[in-house]
């Protein structure tokens, strides 16, 4: 069982920056890959980066390329989204997931586990 609590979002401007922390339980954490979602007002939750149990393998969605940056320190059992030159389009809920298997995945049906949401909201 992994329990995961998001934190970190906020209300910034266009062109700043936030980062979002999730924080994990659960024994499996170090052997899970994670990713981070996200979902706005009226669409579908949408991938925006993973990354695998070890933090050598990442994988980043193409609307997030270059601004997004995720990581993992799993001494601390928490992993992050540093989210630089954000926009309005970026808006949404940020959930941070868990997914059995050490691969990183953009599939949303391959995570297990699910934090319960962190709002951001980016103004022009």
């Amino acid at each position: 069982q992994v329990q995961l609590v998001e934190s970190g979002g906020g209300l910034v401007q266009a062109g700043g920056s936030l980062r979002l922390s999730c924080a994990a339980s659960g024994r499996t954490f170090s052997t899970s890959a994670m990713g981070w979602f996200r979902q706005a007002p009226g669409k579908e939750r949408e991938f925006a980066a993973a990354v695998s149990w070890s933090g050598k393998t990442t994988s980043y969605a193409d609307f997030v390329k270059g601004r997004f940056t995720i990581s993992r320190d799993n001494a601390k059992i928490t992993f992050y989204l540093q989210m630089n030159s954000l926009k309005p389009e970026d808006t949404a809920v940020y959930y941070c997931a868990a997914k059995t298997g050490p691969n990183p995945s953009m599939t949303i049906s391959d995570y297990t586990y699910w934090g319960q949401g962190t709002q951001v909201t980016v103004s022009s």
